[in-house]
Parts: structure tokens; C-alpha cells; sequence
């Protein structure tokens, strides 16, 4: 998913869900800074204290080719923060493959519930990455994000339905750019082969951006025959996606009370609203208006309110500034640096004790 749905559809699921405007802010500023943070370093603080922040992803350039193609990499990068594995099936890359609403990803709700109930410090943040990586089940099912076969797709294959002519040519034309850029399988740049020595592609770079574009019902074959063809209804999803999404946010309202202001609206009420904006074929810009649009119409809210922009580059200003100019106590009022703690917390338990519970291994 990209930013229409990682933060304005996050945002407007959890104020929906009666969560106060600058706590849902933290939270949808949260779920989206896990495709922004790119950057790794140490904040250094003036009392001693030390906040290491580590990736969450890797933009697709040259300079982080390296990082995105690495083995453990990704099962610190992709497989915690984009494509949570869904454990289902027999061999174990099968079982690296990201599912739907799986248990595992249900389990990790409950997990941060868990810790919100418990008065977790940093628990908006938390709450905004696990949103993400949750969001992104209900797009990114069929992939894994670790390099396989199993990624690959036949590039021939690609079916559209619905579309009008010149929406069709244009996201052709989108998606033979992106692979004239970085290889049929998305992931496997030719100009470094050689460098990785990977025969399988990464994520769903094999089929481009289109499990990110929400109005979109299309279909592709896998190049593993027993795989088969794969269609897929991306507005079905999304809306799963946002209904789960609210659900999770009243959960939290429920146990912290203190976090919200309002009455949750009910998912049913602004149903309508959420998939109006879904099935608007436009780019992630102009779906990100149609956020706002709503918001600012009355009918995802209680009241007329508009979203506030989203200002990831703030955050990472803000550690700038930090940085051997804060001590803890300063550092620990920030989001910015909430966040980090958050997702090395994050990792750390999905990695260590959530998927070896399910049996399964992966770093």
C-alpha cells in the first residue's frame, strides 16, 4: 500500500474509531514512516543515552541495492515491517509467504493491545507500525520478502478488468517502465546479478506497484505451475483492510480510553464514504485528496474536520536536532524517537518470539 492508504486511510480509520486527532496523527504518521525510514545511524544524547534506529525499508535506488538483495536484510526489513509471513503450508518458503488477516497477524494485534493496556510508553507508534505491517497483508498476500521463486511471475500475463482504455495503457506504461528499470522480476537488476547471485525476486516487485492501487481487479500467473493464476480484487481487500483496521483502532479506544475523545462512528456508517474514495482511479496523490475530501464533507467523522498532511520529513528533522543536543527525558517526548524504540521492539518480537511460537524460524 502507499501513502493514500498508510496514512490518510489509517488516520481516518482511527479518528473514525473515536481516537483524538493529534493521537491518530502519531499513528498514521507512524504507519507511513515504516516505507520513509530509509536511514540508519545512532541519536547520540547528551546524558549517555543511546537510540539506535535501524531501516524499516529501502527505496528502490542503486544505493540500496545492496541492502534490499541481502539475505538479512530482509528478514530484518521486509519480512517483520512489509510482508509478515502467514505460515500456512508445507515447505518452509511457502510458509515465509505473506496471507491475508492471517492468525499470526491477528496474533500481532493482540500484541499491541496488549502492551497499549499495559501503558506501553511507546504506544502510538507502536500501534502506527502495526497497522502497516497488518494493512499490508490484505495487499501484499501471495509474496514473501525474502527472494524466491516463489515471487516469480509470468511478465506476459498481466490482465486488467474494468478499465477504461487510457487508465489500462497508462498503468502499462507504468509497469513496463518499472521493469524496463529493474528487471521483469523486480528485484533482480541485471546490472548486479552478478553481485547478488539471486535467482528469485524480492517482494512484489515481479508485479510492480499494482497490489498497492486500490481500485484495481487484475490477474497474473505465477512461473511456478503449481502456483497457478492469481486473481485479485485490490477494492475487496482495501475494504477488508480499512474495516480491520477500524476494528483494531476501537479495540484500543476500548482499553485506553484516554486516547479518545469520541464515541467510535461504527464502521457501517462510514462504509460508503471509505469505498468512494477506493474506487477512485487516480494516482496516490489524487486518492490522497479524496481522503481529505471525505473528511472535510462529514462523512468519515462526527464533525467536518480536515486530516492534517502528512510530515514524515519532520520526524527525521527532529532527530537531527536531537542528536547530542537532548537528553533522554527530551528524546522520549518526541514521536520521532518513539517510533524507532517502537520498531526495534517490534522487530525484535516478531522475529524472536511470535514466529518461533508459530514454529517457524526466520532470523
Amino acid at each position: 500500500m502507499q501513502i493514500d492508504m498508510h496514512y490518510y486511510g489509517t488516520y481516518a480509520m482511527a479518528r473514525a474509531a473515536g481516537i483524538t486527532a493529534a493521537n491518530a496523527r502519531i499513528i498514521a504518521t507512524a504507519a507511513q514512516y515504516v516505507d520513509d525510514n530509509v536511514a540508519g545511524g545512532v541519536l547520540k544524547l547528551t546524558d549517555g543515552a543511546r537510540i539506535p534506529h535501524e531501516p524499516t525499508a529501502h527505496h528502490i535506488a542503486l544505493d540500496q541495492v545492496h541492502e534490499m538483495m541481502n539475505e538479512d536484510d530482509q528478514r530484518q526489513v521486509w519480512v517483520p515491517f512489509h510482508f509478515l509471513p502467514g505460515n500456512q503450508g508445507h515447505d518452509y518458503t511457502e510458509r515465509l509467504t505473506c496471507r491475508s488477516d492471517s492468525d499470526i497477524a491477528k496474533a500481532m494485534l493482540d500484541e499491541a493491545i496488549l502492551r497499549a493496556e499495559a501503558g506501553e510508553p511507546c504506544t502510538l507508534e507502536r500501534m502506527g507500525i502495526t497497522a502497516h505491517v497488518y494493512a499490508d497483508t490484505f495487499s501484499h498476500w501471495g509474496f514473501s520478502g525474502v527472494s524466491s521463486r516463489r515471487n516469480k511471475v509470468d511478465a506476459d500475463s498481466f490482465k486488467f478488468d474494468g478499465l477504461e482504455p487510457d487508465l489500462e495503457m497508462h498503468l502499462d506504461r507504468k509497469g513496463k517502465a518499472f521493469f524496463d528499470r529493474f528487471g521483469e522480476q523486480g528485484g533482480l537488476w541485471s546490472n548486479i546479478k552478478s553481485l547478488v547471485g539471486e535467482q528469485g525476486a524480492l517482494g512484489h516487485g515481479a508485479v510492480a506497484t499494482y497490489p498497492d492501487i486500490p481500485y484495481l481487479n487484475w490477474s497474473f500467473t505465477y512461473e511456478k505451475a503449481e502456483l497457478g493464476t492469481a486473481h485479485r480484487n485490490n477494492p475487496d481487500g482495501f475494504l477488508k483492510a480499512c474495516a480491520a483496521l477500524y476494528a483494531f483502532f476501537a479495540r484500543l479506544a476500548k482499553v485506553r480510553p484516554d486516547l479518545a475523545d469520541r464515541p467510535g462512528r461504527g464502521f457501517a456508517a462510514i462504509e460508503p464514504a471509505v469505498k468512494a474514495v477506493l474506487a477512485l482511479h487516480q494516482d496516490k496523490d489524487e486518492r490522497s485528496e479524496a481522503w481529505q475530501d471525505a473528511a472535510r464533507s462529514g462523512a468519515l467523522f462526527a464533525g467536518v474536520e480536515a486530516i492534517p498532511a502528512y510530515d514524515g520529513d519532520a520526524w527525521a528533522t527532529t532527530l537531527e536536532a536531537l542528536d547530542e543536543e537532548a537528553d533522554s527525558a527530551a528524546a522520549l517526548l518526541q514521536p520521532a524517537c518513539r517510533f524507532h524504540l517502537a520498531a526495534a521492539r517490534h522487530r525484535a518480537w516478531v522475529l524472536h518470539e511470535l514466529l518461533p511460537d508459530h514454529g517457524l524460524v526466520v532470523a
